[in-house]
């Protein structure tokens, strides 16, 4: 099964239709500011939620635009798309539409790492998401740019000294009243383009600067800290202008991997798919990157730039005499331009022909569009909550490159988590979060409310501890349930395959770990192959399966009459086996964390106050960050495990005016110890 598209004449109708119902609508539950990949998911969550959702944004046409590279995906990045799917975004099924090259990466290792990617068709798959919203019920698109943040006093019964009420737009009309607004700015916020010595207001080329007066509401008005970093894209090459048989040939995978859990099979076959090609800089790209430094204001800047996708210039500084990859990636089917991938550059546009002509691949190669470089404001993302929502005033969410990430994947994955949370706290419900233990979402939004960012964050599967656990086989397994039974973002549908999937595993798993054998009547099932020497007499299916060489195919092909019926899955079950122990392992460590995750620090705490020995640092470090959970104060850098056991014990004693623990099963105090024995120091 293959998600489908709505029709674009359909996709129209809807949108003159939700046009012209908006002219006699002021009041939405959930304003969502910017259509990117943030705006977009958290606009389709809020509807999905239930609540009446608006979506502004300057071009409705530009709604899902892939502003850099036309690909989605990769290791960690990949983790992220999975579970934006098993959550029913958007971005997975767009993904499975609009792809043209799939590969997974990292396949020398084991699949708890591995990173589903794809090339992208950038028009199919602003096309996809486009239909997808104008057909989403409860949504309204709207055309516009934002004047300003309506902010009003906040509600003395909820935390918080400001509270936001709702969005004005700048062509002077009404203002637009809503219970949460989502701020999707992306690099928009306050935008410079930069281009050799040219500067110009802006977010990405070709679009009208934002209005300024987000940011000034943002910074003057709430008081919020604002930082500056700094991205860029390459140049847009002419196909046609490129001597391809000069560079390494990259086929896609032989069998296209969906991204979706509700899809099959890829839009595009396998044979269609369309390849990559690699090439390599030379010393002749340094020596026009030297020269030309001058003429770079950009790269002059102070602003941090994206350490894990550096600027051509940024890593010839780094690593002089160094070959750097450059990847030539195809932007879509009928498309007749290529993405050099790694060569992303802000200096002239007559030094970015000259330096890549400096390649032998591209040594005749014609410029589109010249590179260039952006520079925008973020908010400090630890005055956020897990939720996404801002300590300090009441209604505002942010989601995406204004809380300091990079990549459509990031940003695609707080879009929806913030509305989520939007849409619950218009409807009166509680606020939700998710672990680390549990998700790569919850490690992306847990490193960002609790470490704060001094660069642009991009997604690694180093940073979860738990990867083991969390892979791309079974996120509908840990977040499909979940998101329709306390999350309320999961269609039924998706949920009843979840289920299915769900049931069916535990069937299939039961059925191997009951195939009980003398360790000489295996050796007699499968004489073919070299089975480890063991000194167990008897093994189970599960025991087999867990060896190298076993395959649930062959397995099944010995014991079809209980096997067969789960040959549908069975790379999941291959996968699930292999790791069992390992995440056998980790049980007691996820049970750890996640008590402590479980006991929650009021918001209005008066640290420096705090009846318990704390040192001036650790309070200072606390008021500022101010983690939710006691889980999140481990994670601060400079908060010690004696600090930990004190904050503990404070949130356990009953007689505390502001205790909120929720466990309530005591420990003794060698306990604490040895259970904080392991924390940061």
């Amino acid at each position: 099964m293959l998600t489908k598209k709505r029709p674009l004449l359909q996709s129209f109708l809807l949108l003159v239709s939700r046009r012209a119902s908006h002219l006699a609508r002021q009041q939405y539950d959930v304003i969502v500011v910017g259509g990117g990949h943030a705006g977009t998911e958290a606009a389709a969550a809020a509807a999905r939620v239930g609540a009446e959702t608006l979506l502004v944004t300057q071009k409705i046409q530009t709604i899902g635009a892939l502003s850099c590279n036309p690909s989605l995906g990769g290791v960690g990045k990949g983790q992220l798309v999975r579970e934006v799917d098993a959550l029913d975004g958007l971005c997975g099924r767009a993904g499975d539409w609009a792809g043209i090259h799939f590969s997974i990466l990292n396949r020398r290792k084991g699949p708890a790492v591995w990173g589903p990617r794809a090339q992208l068709d950038r028009q199919r798959y602003r096309q996809f998401i486009q239909s997808e919203l104008l057909s989403t019920p409860r949504l309204t698109v709207q055309e516009g740019s934002v004047e300003e943040l309506l902010v009003t006093e906040p509600n003395p019964e909820e935390p918080g000294c400001h509270r936001v009420t709702g969005i004005r737009l700048a062509n002077g009309s009404h203002p637009i009243s809503a219970s949460s607004v989502v701020l999707t700015t992306g690099t928009f916020l306050t935008g410079s383009l930069f281009m050799g010595q040219t500067t110009s207001p802006g977010g990405r080329i070709g679009d009208a600067p934002s209005s300024a007066g987000i940011s000034h509401t943002l910074r003057e008005r709430l008081g919020l800290r604002i930082g500056r970093l700094r991205t860029g894209t390459p140049p847009r090459i002419v196909k046609d202008s490129v001597d391809l048989s000069q560079a390494e040939l990259h086929p896609a995978d032989s069998h296209p991997s969906p991204f979706s859990f509700l899809n099959t099979h890829t839009r595009c076959k396998p044979e269609e798919q369309l390849p990559c090609h690699l090439t390599f800089t030379t010393a002749g790209v340094e020596k026009v990157v030297k020269e030309s430094l001058h003429l770079n204001c950009h790269i002059q800047q102070d602003a941090k730039g994206p350490r894990y996708c550096p600027s051509i210039e940024s890593r010839v500084l780094r690593f002089p005499g160094r070959k750097h990859q450059v990847w030539l990636e195809p932007e879509g089917v009928t498309s007749d331009l290529l993405y050099p991938q790694g060569l992303s550059m802000t200096m002239p546009p007559d030094m970015q022909l000259r330096l890549i002509r400096e390649i032998p691949a591209l040594h005749r190669a014609e410029i589109h569009t010249p590179g260039y470089g952006v520079q925008y404001d973020f908010v400090c993302p630890t005055q956020l909550s897990p939720a996404l929502q801002v300590k300090s005033t009441q209604g505002l969410f942010l989601a995406g490159q204004i809380n300091g990430t990079t990549g459509y994947e990031e940003a695609a994955a707080q879009g929806l988590w913030a509305g989520v949370n939007a849409a619950r706290r218009a409807l009166s419900m509680s606020p939700v979060a998710l672990s680390r233990t549990e998700s790569y979402i919850g490690v992306l939004i847990d490193d960002l409310v609790s470490r704060g960012v001094t660069e642009p964050y991009r997604m690694f599967t180093s940073r979860a501890e738990f990867r083991t656990s969390l892979r791309p086989d079974n996120a509908d397994l840990r977040l499909t349930l979940k998101g329709f039974e306390e999350v309320g973002c999961v269609t039924s549908s998706r949920y009843q395959e979840a289920v299915r999937v769900r049931d069916n595993l535990q069937d299939a798993l039961a059925a191997i770990q009951a195939l009980v054998l003398p360790t000489p009547n295996w050796r007699q099932k499968f004489p073919d192959m070299q089975m480890y020497e063991t000194k167990r007499r008897v093994l189970t299916g599960m025991d087999m399966l867990q060896c190298n060489f076993m395959t649930f195919e062959m397995m099944a092909s010995v014991f079809p009459e209980c096997l067969s019926l789960y040959m549908e899955f069975s790379q999941r079950l291959k996968i699930e086996v292999v790791y069992r122990p390992h995440c056998d392992r980790q049980k007691k460590e996820i049970e750890r964390i996640q008590k402590e995750e479980n006991m929650y620090l009021p918001q209005d705490i008066d640290y420096f106050s705090l009846p318990v020995s704390l040192s001036q640092e650790v309070r200072e470090i606390l008021d500022r960050v101010r983690p939710s959970t006691l889980g999140a104060a481990t994670r601060l850098q400079g908060i010690t495990p004696a600090a930990i056991v004190n904050l503990l014990n404070y949130v356990r004693n009953p007689g505390q005016k502001d205790n909120v623990q929720k466990d309530q099963k005591k420990e003794t105090e060698e306990e604490l110890c040895v259970q904080n024995a392991s924390l940061p120091q």
